[in-house]
């Protein structure tokens, strides 16, 4: 699922009703509210200069990039898919040069005709059911994985069907007041100064005030939690649906490879939200005042569709990112994630595959305010929980822009084992579909900052490897010395280097700034390397 519960900024809607590489640094608080422009680019911020703890990408810009020339860098982005037409992405969508277009011809002989901007694994489908929902589709094999499943499926179906009720409460009660007040906007003032005997409408007038809110800008959130709740009980929970039928293929086979087609945005634009917004924070065009910008100045956007609305399947995770390495990418953005995998190996084999060819995989922790050493998030580099088998993966947390003690996202899994670093991933503007431009948040979107900072590395200083670009975001990151909440819960606090393996957020300066001296050492070993050796001993 795109590591999206897609945090929608569902902002202030109460559901209680009844009826329902640096040293330690000091803490710095920004105090005054972010003005509109700081926080549409809080993630290019500086900690120490800005007081938000952004990734110091304009320093890097700034500071470091003038006058030099890196070169281009292919970023997979496996995801919901890409509106590769977007104003600030046309410009750095990949172009297969192997290809020729339209012609009906697999002219490159890589099994997908037509693959001129990438490959769409999905097809039209659009809608899937969780994973968890195809486990129950299987007799009962009388199983503790079985039983397991059917206990979670339960309690997630009986949390959904009370927020069913709730939203229903809500949209009822809405109407009622209108009818009343004979207008469909109105405030929580003009609620409470309504005096009624009427007990459908005094059942009303409770609902908003237990609420404290009330308005079209309300019930705008309500009508979006109501879409999301609506779609996982059609689809996503529901036993009957098979939305497979479309694509054709048999997802419990690795070896049958060729099927969707070349549609990299899907069956529809408004569908990409999830990965314009991604491709967006990696790449977005910069200085073009045309929106945000994006974190690396230097890359091709190749989209690869294998998330859908639900969980993706492990059969096109595994070939996606295959195909994005086969491809040429020298980093792929993995956004999305889920609670069961039932043929994870096929996607580890994936990648190791990745390893092999010298391929970064950056993928979010996920959005559950969960531990991830303890309860697990797919796809993982780590079958254990505890050694990595691959040394190509960097997870990522999500950061707020409010530094301090709530400086960790409510929604950000962590875990000092499972979790490498920390970026920004609350309120992020990038590019969605059909030329526009929105604020959304989640784990999703710290990770393609931190793919856009690998990008930038191996852009600048290509001589470095995966797994030292790696070791690099993770050792120059900033450490961040305080206890801080996670989970949302005041009460859940902890040191933020338990969050984390490195216990830092990343930074694009310190990380720049370290690739040049480790590349400028690795061009040196590789020149001189009996001089190299004698002054190591």
């Amino acid at each position: 699922m795109k590591i999206r519960k897609l945090l929608y900024l569902f902002v202030g809607l109460v559901l209680s009703i009844t009826v329902f590489a640096q040293g330690p640094n000091p803490t710095i608080t920004k105090k005054a509210k972010l003005t509109e422009n700081q926080l549409k680019r809080w993630s290019h911020l500086d900690l120490e200069k800005d007081s938000i703890p952004g990734m110091s990408i304009d320093r890097v810009y700034g500071e470091l990039l003038k006058g030099k020339k890196g070169q281009k860098v292919i970023v997979g982005v496996v995801d919901s898919g890409v509106d590769i037409e977007h104003e600030d992405l046309k410009s750095v969508v990949w172009t297969n040069k192997k290809e020729i277009p339209n012609n009906g011809i697999d002219d490159d002989k890589n099994g997908y005709i037509d693959d001129v901007h990438g490959w769409n694994f999905l097809g039209n489908i659009e809608n899937e059911n969780l994973e968890l929902t195809r486990m129950l589709k299987k007799a009962d094999d009388g199983s503790q994985a079985y039983k397991d499943a059917k206990a979670d499926y339960d309690k997630k179906m009986e949390g959904l069907l009370a927020n069913k009720q709730q939203i229903d409460v809500i949209f009822e009660a809405n109407k009622v007041i209108s009818t009343y007040l004979k207008k469909e906007d109105f405030t929580i003032d003009e609620i409470k100064a309504i005096t009624t005997e009427d007990a459908e409408l005094k059942k009303s007038i409770e609902v908003f005030t237990k609420i404290g809110r009330a308005g079209a800008a309300l019930m705008t959130n309500v009508n979006k939690f109501k879409t999301q709740v609506y779609n996982q009980l059609n689809y996503n929970y529901n036993l009957e649906y098979d939305g497979r039928k479309l694509v054709g293929d048999n997802p419990n086979d690795i070896n049958d490879k060729n099927y969707g087609n070349n549609i990299v945005y899907g069956p529809t634009k408004e569908g990409s939200l999830h990965g314009t917004h991604v491709a967006g924070i990696i790449a977005q065009s910069r200085n073009n005042n045309l929106g945000g910008d994006g974190i690396a100045d230097n890359v091709e956007i190749m989209s690869v569709r294998a998330v859908p609305n639900g969980d993706e399947y492990d059969k096109d995770i595994a070939l996606a990112i295959r195909y994005a390495v086969d491809n040429g990418a020298k980093v792929i953005n993995a956004s999305f994630g889920k609670n069961y995998s039932p043929q994870k190996q096929w996607v580890y084999d994936a990648i190791k595959y990745a390893e092999s060819k010298d391929v970064l995989i950056v993928h979010a922790a996920g959005n559950d305010s969960k531990d991830i050493d303890v309860e697990p998030n797919f796809p993982n580099d780590s079958d254990d929980k505890k050694t990595e088998f691959a040394d190509n993966v960097i997870t990522v947390g999500a950061l707020n822009f409010e530094n301090g003690k709530k400086i960790i996202a409510n929604f950000s899994n962590y875990g000092k084992m499972n979790v490498d670093v920390y970026a920004p991933g609350v309120k992020i503007y990038a590019t969605t579909p059909n030329g526009e431009y929105q604020y959304l948040q989640g784990t999703s979107m710290a990770s393609p900052n931190v793919a856009g900072v690998a990008a930038m590395v191996r852009s600048y200083y290509p001589n470095l490897s995966a797994k030292e670009v790696k070791g690099i975001i993770m050792n120059s990151g900033t450490t961040i010395s305080e206890d801080v909440v996670v989970g949302g819960d005041a009460k859940d606090v902890l040191p933020f280097n338990a969050l984390s393996k490195s216990g830092k957020i990343v930074n694009g300066f310190t990380a720049m700034t370290l690739a040049e001296k480790m590349s400028k050492e690795k061009k040196e070993t590789k020149k001189f390397p009996k001089k190299s050796k004698m002054l190591k001993n």
